[in-house]
């Protein structure tokens, strides 16, 4: 085991692999941009460095300052949770080459899941179902024209090398296919820079239900079965739950192996999850690899009582996996809400600032995953996440009245938040029913407004 890391990254995760090296025995060294200087998880780390100013481009995302960092606290191996550098294939390679174990997979299979193109040619071999669409990314507009005409419209066109709905387009007919291709094009530039885009099949009203899996270096690998992470608002989830409470045993059981042989082919180590669309006939269609741990990772640790951040770090120093695929069991139902400061009766704004009071919830079942505290200014650089409030229980049902107790019981003051938007959802009857898919929330529980935007 190592006897030091660094964990580059911030907020709710930096603290939930802190606490798992804790556990472990192994010292943790945390980081922080000036903007986090007063974070509660820098003062349960065993040692905290400053690597810059507020902007992330400044700090979590400037490689230079996290390999100094970790050079000076003399690490042997850095934790980069999720979002920032995680799914950074340079970032894992630089790691390796400064003489740093990078806890997630090899930067050569972050590299070929980060393209999605390059991740269905291999699901493809593994024999995994995909959406139909183009082998490979569109390089015209009439190549696209051509595609869309195969496959028949609706089609989605997709950014090839991203993620979070950016560069995203659904296009209904021909006459609109130029114009989102460019918008797709524009956007993916924009944020990844690379406008490389492609064109699928558009699966309408699907559910999302990914599935998360551990290989370590061995070449053992194994499922720890589904998540259903359907409530979104522009592809952003919302609420998740394990296990997906609409998936027959038998399709359970087949997204299980079709991640795994996945993750085989593509010489996969480390946690991961394999994501994928379900249609109405509980037909499953590959969509994409997230080589990282995930926000929504506690609804799988309630279900199986595997602690996955452990398992991470386990793996990265080489430990094989203590347990085969059989003795990974599904006991209750877990529930996931995150908490972000945004307003949601005016277009999700990002509500910055000073909380000025706090209540956590408590109880048998219920699980408070966040790095804020009473005084905790919520800074205006990073994503909007301020915890996340998961719950545990025998059945949905109960797992559901927990979480509206729950939900009743938190309260956070001195920013807005998207606790009143999960009330409303667990207590919505097409939540409550299981008939909700990826467009409901914009669809049905928020329609846009008429007349002008709210001030």
């Amino acid at each position: 085991m190592f006897p030091r890391i660094l964990v580059a990254n911030r907020g709710e995760i930096a603290l939930r692999v802190i606490r798992a090296c804790k556990e472990l025995g192994v010292e943790a060294v945390a980081v922080y941009s000036q903007a986090d200087r007063d974070a509660m998880y820098l003062k349960v780390a065993d040692r905290a460095i400053c690597i810059g100013k507020g902007p992330s481009t400044d700090s979590y995302l400037n490689i230079p300052r996290i390999i100094a960092a970790a050079e000076v606290a003399d690490v042997q191996a850095i934790h980069p949770g999720y979002g920032f550098l995680s799914e950074n294939p340079g970032f894992a390679e630089v790691c390796g080459a400064s003489g740093f174990e990078f806890i997630g997979p090899p930067h050569e299979a972050i590299r070929k899941m980060g393209l999605k193109t390059e991740a269905k040619e291999i699901a493809a071999e593994a024999k995994v179902p995909c959406v139909p669409g183009s082998e490979g990314v569109v390089t015209s507009d009439t190549q696209a024209l051509r595609l869309a005409r195969q496959i028949g419209f609706p089609v989605l066109i997709k950014a090839a090398a991203g993620g979070g709905g950016k560069g995203m387009r659904i296009c209904r007919d021909e006459a609109h296919l130029a114009e989102a291709l460019q918008m797709a094009r524009n956007e993916a530039e924009a944020a990844f820079k690379n406008a490389s885009v492609y064109i699928e099949k558009f699966i309408d009203r699907p559910r999302h239900v990914e599935v998360q899996i551990l290989a370590d270096k061995s070449g053992h690998i194994v499922h720890c079965w589904d998540r259903d992470c359907t409530l979104q608002r522009r592809h952003q989830k919302l609420i998740e739950e394990s296990p997906a409470p609409t998936l027959p045993l038998q399709v359970r059981q087949r997204l299980g192996e079709s991640a795994v042989r996945l993750a085989r082919v593509a010489g996969y180590v480390n946690a991961g999850t394999c994501e994928f669309l379900v249609d109405a006939d509980h037909n499953f269609y590959f969509i994409e690899v997230n080589a990282r741990i995930q926000v929504e990772h506690p609804v799988t640790e309630m279900v199986t009582g595997i602690d996955l951040v452990k398992q991470q770090i386990r793996i990265a120093a080489g430990e094989p996996l203590p347990f085969n695929q059989d003795e990974i069991v599904l006991r209750g139902h877990s529930i996931q809400c995150r908490i972000n400061s945004e307003d949601p009766d005016h277009d999700f704004r990002p509500s910055p600032g000073r909380i000025t009071a706090l209540r956590i919830p408590g109880g048998p079942g219920v699980r408070w995953d966040s790095h804020i505290q009473v005084g905790y200014v919520v800074p205006p650089y990073y994503d909007s996440l301020l915890g996340k409030l998961i719950v545990h229980a025998p059945t949905r049902d109960e797992a559901l009245a927990t979480m509206r107790r729950a939900l009743d019981e938190l309260a956070i003051e001195g920013v807005q938040t998207t606790i009143p938007l999960h009330k409303r959802i667990l207590r919505h009857p097409d939540f409550l029913t299981n008939h909700v898919d990826t467009t409901w929330v914009e669809r049905v529980l928020l329609p846009p407004r008429s007349g002008p935007p709210s001030p």
